[in-house]
């Protein structure tokens, strides 16, 4: 069966044309791009050809074979731009209409399309549209007839306007740019206009380097074909649009430039920033538009955190089950912030750890704090919590976080549905120091002495494994250290910290001196089992758990009350109780001496009835005719 082609479709492309949807044929594809996989195609309609580059998004169809060689696809959403005197279609979107067909006709390449025939395409990084265009933007298809009489005509790389003082005519009379999708933005665009709605708004900041001080703001874009983007500003451009900029509401921005994103501190599916100037418009659109979502998610179940990358950026949405009360924390800069953690569980059967930092824990962490304490759970939405592998996983909040109490959406109406008819009764896992890092999601328990008869801790990684042993002896030399309670990002700095003259405490990697510090234990612990004995360290959290109370106080008795009879009570009260060790296994370099250390990682007490389910079970799989009770 023949196959029609839209006539002069690559003519009309190069003219500017976007809503005919051209029927075209994929005639050559080329992978390019060294630190990221692009593909150039060779689109023809039967005479005449152009070079094409498909949008990253777009890139599963030709690693799953839809299409190939020969194809017959349909653009949808498709720009051509100038770029060094040469006009190249961008792809964003498209259907593929017969997988596989000869080749139609004997096309040649569009003359003008390039200066040179043998010239290789531009560099692979001129185009990234990184988000998806979902929508049928441009739906109005040319009529026939007028395509098969088009004559085609090459409209010249854009020259930007004469720069005038007086300007006032000029730009009066200057035609409106067209407005294109949120994806389709390059830097080689002359003139552009982007409709879309804030989803976030982030504080003014200032600043000061060597070419003097400066304040910044940023806010994020959404528009309705689900693209995303920054848009920064800097200094005097800051006076203008701080203040017009609301959340929620839509803009028609338009005469900014494009930067690569600083994925730092860019969590957004982009590879550009706008980053507007002293002649960017921004104009706000008085009418709602319904097309725009008001936010968008991409939220990934609680299970799939525990494979996350560490500092990594994500949407998550789950059941508050739990919050903690906000406690004061002293940062790096010697200011003091609030800390506040809950606890978020899902359908997927486990749960993690949220931290608040800052503002969140006393608007929606209070909010929460007295949901909860009620007795309602409520549903919440995290937009770009950070991912934080520190004893598991956790996720906490940075400054472009946005948090979404019981929100409107599909995800949210299915989590109250599944916790209403029997979720909230289902036990979780926790991802956040329950489980360990690198384990399987059944603990692996193993005795004293089959640590060192296997060897474990002498491979490249660190073996996590679960003992039962009993505490036998403890050091009280050296039982903790002073340590630096200043706060370096999302995290206490906890170095070591001396006194000096002064009486006050510094640090050398903050370079901070302070009143307080803090005092953290390092326990060295001799623990048994029926099967023989080892030596552990045991950090803050596990020391307190073995002792009972905190490491202050033990100092406190040990070196300023000098009370030797309580400080020896404390110790002696606490040998000879049972405990399951969470031990984390790894040779290490001690001088010129590989040594194998074992720390603890987390100590619960002994569950009776767990552990004898737990043995019950050990003796029936290890029955030779495994019988059953």
């Amino acid at each position: 069966m023949p196959v029609n082609l839209t006539r002069n479709a690559i003519a009309m492309m190069n003219s500017g044309d976007v809503n005919s949807k051209p029927l075209v044929q994929v005639v050559d594809i080329k992978l390019i791009g060294n630190s990221q996989e692009r593909y150039r195609f060779l689109l023809s309609d039967s005479e005449s050809t152009q070079h094409a580059m498909l949008a990253t998004q777009l890139n599963e169809q030709v690693r799953t074979g839809r299409v190939k060689k020969g194809s017959i696809i349909q653009l949808i959403d498709y720009i051509c731009s100038t770029v060094q005197n040469r006009r190249i279609i961008v792809v964003l979107n498209m259907e593929t209409i017969i997988p596989e067909y000869e080749i139609i006709g004997n096309p040649k390449l569009l003359m003008g399309s390039e200066p040179e025939a043998n010239k290789s395409m531009p560099n692979n990084n001129l185009f990234e549209p990184s988000t998806r265009s979902t929508n049928n933007r441009y739906s109005a298809p040319a009529p026939a007839n007028k395509a098969q009489s088009f004559q085609p005509t090459i409209q010249p790389a854009y020259q930007p306007p004469p720069n005038y003082k007086i300007q006032g005519p000029i730009m009066k009379n200057e035609a409106p740019a067209r407005i294109i999708p949120i994806a389709a933005l390059n830097p080689y665009q002359g003139r552009w206009a982007i409709k879309a709605r804030v989803t976030a708004k982030g504080d003014l900041r200032r600043y000061n380097n060597a070419r003097g001080d400066g304040k910044v703001f940023s806010f994020d874009l959404l528009d309705s074909d689900g693209g995303e983007i920054r848009v920064t500003c800097f200094n005097a451009v800051v006076d203008r649009f701080y203040n017009v900029i609301e959340v929620g509401k839509v803009y028609l921005i338009s005469k900014g430039s494009l930067k690569p994103a600083q994925k730092n501190f860019n969590h957004l599916k982009n590879e550009w920033e706008i980053f507007l100037e002293s002649n960017s418009t921004v104009e706000l659109c008085p009418d709602e538009d319904g097309s725009i979502p008001r936010q968008q998610f991409s939220f990934r179940p609680i299970t799939e955190i525990e494979s996350a990358e560490n500092n990594s950026i994500l949407d998550v949405i789950g059941i508050v089950i739990s919050v903690n009360p906000s406690v004061p924390i002293l940062r790096k800069n010697g200011m003091e912030t609030q800390r506040r953690i809950l606890n978020l569980k899902d359908v997927s059967g486990k749960s993690v750890e949220l931290t608040l930092w800052g503002d969140f824990c006393n608007k929606e962490g209070q909010k929460l704090q007295e949901m909860v304490d009620s007795g309602l759970f409520p549903v919440l939405a995290v937009k770009a919590g950070k991912v934080n592998d520190f004893n598991g996983k956790s996720i906490g909040t940075i400054s472009s976080t946005q948090l979404f109490i019981d929100p409107d959406c599909p995800e949210a109406q299915g989590l109250r549905a599944w916790f209403e008819s029997g979720g909230r009764n289902t036990a979780s896992i926790s991802i956040s120091k329950e489980i360990m890092p690198g384990g399987s999601k059944n603990e692996i328990r193993k005795t004293l002495t089959q640590i060192k008869d296997e060897g474990l801790g002498r491979s490249d990684k660190p073996d996590w494994v679960t003992a039962k042993a009993t505490v036998v002896f403890i050091k009280t030399d050296n039982f903790c250290y002073t340590a630096c309670p200043l706060m370096i990002g999302d995290r206490q700095c906890n170095k070591k910290v001396t006194q000096s003259g002064n009486k006050r405490w510094l640090c050398d990697r903050c370079n901070q001196e302070f009143e307080e510090c803090d005092y953290r234990y390092l326990l060295q612990v001799q623990i048994q089992d029926h099967t023989g004995l080892t030596w552990v360290t045991a950090f803050q959290e596990a020391g307190e758990e073995i002792l009972g109370c905190s490491a202050k106080e033990m100092y406190l008795l040990k070196y300023e009350l000098q009370d030797d009879t309580r400080f020896g009570e404390i110790i002696r009260s606490r040998l000879f109780h049972q405990y399951l060790f969470r031990l984390k296994i790894k040779e290490e370099l001690y001088g010129d001496e590989q040594r194998v250390k074992i720390t603890v990682v987390k100590v619960d007490k002994v569950n009776y009835s767990a552990e004898s389910r737990y043995l019950l079970d050990m003796v029936t799989k290890n029955l030779p005719n495994r019988k059953q009770f």
